[in-house]
């Protein structure tokens, strides 16, 4: 029997682009999928459209909110999925998230794949330290349900509480990164967490990055933040 996937939208005013990620989700041909959407209270339809497809929504609600994160712990509440993903309201599956769906198997294992994002080809898998520094998308990854028995979105990050979630998962022994060749969703990259720097979270960044990756990978991301600092010094001289 296949694994239940739980899906997560969080929308605020995004009627322009929702049916056509919802239609994206309905698409899919995994057969053991249930979505959850939380609406922050949206002004401008998007809470008609839900209402139109609410016989194909597992559950939904529409009220104030205090960001996205806030929203997403919320929506978590209400997920019964052996794993869980994250959809953005502006983003849309692929084929391909189907076919990585039959791949979820290990209940201690967070599995990515790839995302089509600006034009760039599929990013394939990564090394710690390129997830450290970087971190990789939220719409590439399925979480496995103790992810969320163990942690929740720190609200203190307003638009990188999930690249600082993924640092836990990543210094978490008990868990698992696996990389699947898959494509499983254009992601838009016009969200917050794609628009905006998240000063508190880089603020933090160092700390977190020695706490869940240890001496090595931080010493060498301290080195690169001194190259970059050097190399700012020549411009402006």
């Amino acid at each position: 029997m296949e694994n239940k996937l739980s899906i997560i939208i969080v929308t605020y005013n995004a009627a322009a682009t929702l049916q056509a990620c919802l239609d994206s989700v309905f698409a899919q041909t995994y057969p053991n999928l249930e979505l959850v959407v939380i609406d922050g209270n949206s002004s401008d339809g998007t809470q008609d459209i839900l209402k139109a497809n609410s016989l194909r929504i597992t559950f939904w609600k529409s009220e104030p909110d205090d960001g996205i994160y806030y929203a997403m712990n919320k929506a978590l509440q209400h997920t019964t999925g052996d794993f869980i993903y994250f959809l953005g309201a502006d983003d849309e599956l692929l084929p391909g998230f189907s076919a990585m769906a039959e791949e979820l198997k290990s209940p201690d294992t967070v599995y990515y794949g790839s995302v089509l994002t600006r034009g760039l080809p599929p990013l394939g898998p990564v090394s710690r330290y390129y997830l450290a520094k970087v971190g990789i998308i939220q719409q590439s990854i399925f979480y496995p349900k103790v992810v969320f028995e163990k942690y929740s979105y720190n609200l203190k990050y307003p638009t990188s509480a999930d690249f600082a979630l993924n640092m836990q998962c990543l210094g978490d022994k008990e868990l698992k990164f696996v990389y699947r060749h898959h494509t499983i969703a254009n992601f838009a990259y016009t969200g917050a967490s794609g628009q905006s720097l998240d000063k508190v979270f880089e603020a933090d960044k160092s700390a977190l990055i020695f706490k869940n990756f240890g001496l090595k990978i931080w010493l060498r991301y301290r080195f690169r933040l001194f190259k970059d600092s050097l190399r700012t010094k020549k411009r402006l001289n």
